[in-house]
């Protein structure tokens, strides 16, 4: 990008702003990120106005009506009721902003290619309002380019200029829902910008709530930063699924090899298998940087395939889970399946891109008759058909000709479900340390 001269004036005005605290945030779209990041800018003394397209969300915030679990409820209502949390469906109101956080989702289309409409439309709606002094950060996850390829040429057709009028950064979200030790303030915080004023512009408003904030060279680094991240774990948790694979040719049990290869003290990190890889980043992100890489004639071999054997779990549940049925004379177009847990991951109520459902519809389309429960998921919906958890009782598990642990939540009490059930398959460890006959592992 080629570098102009800045006015002085403009970026010192945002800064004092920022540093003051006297700038007000605009945080679009309040979901898992966007609205515990607007919390930790309220709590420092920043204004933040949440923009958000969904009107009963919009309203739940207004009210201090928490539905995001790694928010404080006392802590919404407490910065609502003092005004400096509030929540509108109108999109003019960034006017009146300093700061710009986008928090909007970026899924995959069904072709595995990035979906962008959203990071896209929000864009166009800022450009209609851009004025001088504003910063734009985008902290939704997506290939490298997309700030400065996508979002800036609709920017820039306002007539402002990027690093001169108006700043534009990229800083990638690292929420990890469910993770008490790792929050939004204290997770270390990857910061880009589309020219050097926007990225110090970018780092000292990060700075004003984030512990330690990590300035990277530019935008696009940013974005590489946090899809690397999670094609990282997508690859090593392809490599433990894989040898979970290798174990049931060979009559081991891989959660044993995996816990004594984890003793050693250096050159390993723990990884563990499961029906597949759910959320909104593990199993996307790896496929937005392979779209990017074929954009530019490279092939990433080494994480399509490790997307392959991920994918590929949900159909080997399913068939292990036919074989524990024909042990016990039941075909899987006749049995009772009772799933346990359709979160993606323990002791949470986000079920996005969750494998348990991809286990689920397998099961349903060989003629399986099949009933969940899930504690943090009272109802949910697969293939457009609407479906509630049902009462973990006694008789729901005796009735079950296998009981499927698809996610390991905490509340459970496996000892009883196993002392009460036909046959249990464990895809999750949950009966980790519980000796029976009826448990099978992954």
């Amino acid at each position: 990008m080629q570098s102009v001269v800045p006015d002085n004036a403009v970026i010192d005005a945002l800064i004092e702003r920022i540093q003051t605290k006297v700038a007000k945030v605009a945080v679009i779209g309040l979901g898992y990120v966007g609205l515990p990041f607007a919390v930790e800018k309220a709590k420092v003394g920043f204004s933040v106005l949440g923009v958000e397209q969904n009107p009963k969300r919009a309203d739940r915030v207004n009210k201090g009506d928490n539905y995001i679990k790694d928010v404080d409820d006392a802590e919404l209502a407490d910065l609502v009721e003092k005004g400096l949390i509030t929540a509108t469906t109108e999109f003019e109101r960034i006017r009146e902003c300093d700061v710009l956080v986008i928090c909007v989702p970026t899924p995959l289309t069904k072709n595995l290619t990035p979906e962008l409409s959203y990071v896209e439309n929000v864009t166009r709606e800022i450009a209609q309002y851009l004025r001088p002094g504003q910063l734009i950060s985008l902290e939704s996850t997506t290939y490298p380019g997309t700030t400065e390829e996508v979002m800036l040429p609709i920017l820039a057709a306002s007539g402002l200029k990027v690093d001169q009028d108006f700043f534009l950064a990229h800083s990638p979200e690292r929420v990890d829902p469910g993770n008490a030790r790792y929050t939004t303030k204290n997770t270390h915080k990857v910061v880009g910008g589309v020219g050097p004023n926007s990225k110090r512009v970018a780092v000292e408003f990060y700075s004003q709530t984030i512990t330690n904030v990590i300035p990277v060279s530019s935008a696009k680094a940013a974005e590489l930063t946090k899809v690397f991240e999670n094609t990282f774990r997508a690859v090593n948790i392809a490599l433990v699924n894989e040898l979970t694979l290798l174990c049931d040719r060979m009559d081991l049990d891989v959660w044993e090899v995996l816990d004594a290869a984890f003793t050693k003290p250096f050159g390993i990190m723990p990884f563990y298998p499961g029906p597949g890889v759910g959320g909104h980043c593990i199993p996307i992100d790896p496929h937005y940087l392979e779209w990017k890489a074929k954009e530019l004639n490279f092939n990433t071999h080494f994480i399509a395939l490790a997307g392959e054997i991920n994918r590929s779990m949900p159909e080997f549940v399913v068939e292990k889970a036919s074989r524990i049925l024909n042990d016990q004379g039941v075909a899987l177009s006749r049995s009772k399946i009772l799933l346990l847990g359709v979160a993606y991951k323990n002791d949470i109520d986000d079920w996005r891109e969750s494998p348990a459902f991809d286990v689920w519809a397998r099961l349903e389309e060989f003629g399986a008759t099949v009933d969940y429960h899930d504690h943090w998921v009272p109802e949910c919906e697969l293939k457009g058909t609407f479906r509630k958890s049902v009462p973990l009782t006694d008789a729901l598990i005796e009735a079950a000709d296998l009981v499927l642990i698809t996610t390991s939540h905490k509340v459970v009490d496996y000892s009883h479900v196993v002392s009460l059930a036909k046959a249990v398959f464990d895809t999750r460890n949950a009966t980790k340390g519980i000796v029976s006959e009826k448990i099978t592992k992954l």
